[in-house]
């Protein structure tokens, strides 16, 4: 298992939709993220793309030297960009950060913001331009020369001269609700994405995408994006979750939901049905809450929970194939510190953080000015896995 977290680079703050408990976001503030992320042995972060994020290339490539082990998920956009660019890109971030590099591919799900940046392409059109940027990025990605005539791209000699660290080129993450979509997905990538449904509905779709990779003789790896909101006691979990929209209005959740409604993506389309602009019922799913989708798009859910009982649901999700969680908090970085206390010594990840002994800096703070305070193991549950 691993897990991942996200640098928040559209806004930060204690609560949803309201300036109240809100924070700068600058490089200083991201920076803090990142290097917590590396030090606590998240295996890396997602950064977002589109109109209302800052460039995830640039933020990126001005992180990577401020961590160390970490890895990056940064997008590529078809129709954005072009595959030779977009190939260049990666193998540049990929040799100057060691091979830390992910990619997300991202094609895109608001036909207003797209066209706002020149692509006008119905929704079909532009997972069908996806197929053709995927066929000609991934050979020109691992040192092909790629000559493609198709009916949105034309290539004529594409190549990389300075190819990435991995090989045969960065690993493809994807997310995609649609038919069109999971057909591209079986076809190209190395893992796919789900946002956050109840464990059902996420399991009858990696039955479907496995069953589309078999059919192109390929095999998958799958991961979900979720947001968490862990506590000591399931009391605290779900006053901090009700907390997080404490400010949110129907105003807001009204607008937010139109907002949305002109999108014509498939997994937006699902996110909002699970909660479906309403206050009511927002637990869809045993610790599954939807309120975070009232006012955010993309991932609108979260688990709530005890460090038990959320660590459960976790290992729910992983026996149904799920084997990285692209997880947030609010605010991100208490969030990031809280997770890995909470959660990381129950769960099975692969890249379980080593503690160090401590020979001059105390776990916890000096009693008395004297005394180190006494070291205590967290007693192992049925979810803990050694």
């Amino acid at each position: 298992m691993q897990l991942l977290w996200f640098i928040p680079t559209h806004g930060e703050g204690r609560y949803l939709g309201t300036a109240i408990g809100g924070r700068a976001v600058n490089f200083d503030y991201w920076r803090q993220i990142a290097q917590a992320v590396d030090h606590l042995g998240f295996t890396g972060a997602l950064l977002p793309t589109g109109r209302s994020c800052e460039d995830a290339w640039v933020l990126a490539s001005a992180l990577v030297t401020h961590t160390t082990k970490m890895r990056f998920l940064v997008a590529i956009r078809p129709g954005l960009m072009s595959p030779g660019v977009a190939a260049r890109m990666a193998a540049t971030f990929d040799r100057i950060s060691g091979g830390r590099l992910l990619i997300n591919v991202v094609t895109g799900g608001d036909p207003t913001e797209l066209a706002g940046d020149g692509l006008h392409l119905s929704h079909d059109d532009r997972y069908k331009l996806t197929d053709e940027f995927l066929t000609v990025w991934r050979q020109i990605a691992a040192s092909e020369v790629a000559n493609f005539q198709g009916d949105y791209l034309n290539i004529q000699d594409g190549k990389l001269l300075f190819p990435s660290v991995q090989k045969p080129y960065p690993p493809l993450w994807f997310g995609g609700s649609s038919p069109i979509a999971q057909d591209i997905a079986a076809k190209h990538v190395d893992v796919y994405l789900t946002w956050g449904e109840p464990p059902a509905q996420v399991g009858e779709k990696i039955a479907a995408v496995r069953r589309l990779a078999e059919a192109q003789g390929r095999t998958l790896r799958f991961g979900i994006r979720l947001h968490v909101i862990v506590r000591e006691t399931e009391t605290q979990a779900w006053d901090a979750a009700n907390d997080l929209i404490r400010y949110v209005d129907e105003e807001a959740i009204a607008k937010t939901q139109k907002a949305y409604a002109r999108m014509d993506s498939e997994g937006q389309r699902r996110m909002q049905e699970l909660h479906q602009g309403s206050r009511e019922a927002l637990e869809i799913s045993p610790n599954l809450w939807a309120g975070i989708g009232l006012v955010r798009g993309g991932a609108g859910t979260a688990l709530v929970g005890d460090p038990d009982t959320v660590a459960q649901r976790i290992l729910e999700y992983a026996d149904l194939g799920i084997e990285t969680f692209i997880f947030s908090g609010y605010p991100h970085l208490e969030e990031a510190y809280r997770v890995a206390e909470l959660l990381f010594p129950r769960l099975p990840l692969e890249n379980r953080p080593v503690v160090e002994p401590q020979l001059m800096s105390p776990f916890g703070e000096i009693i008395a000015n004297r005394e180190f305070p006494k070291q205590q193991v967290q007693e192992k549950t049925a979810a803990t896995v050694d």
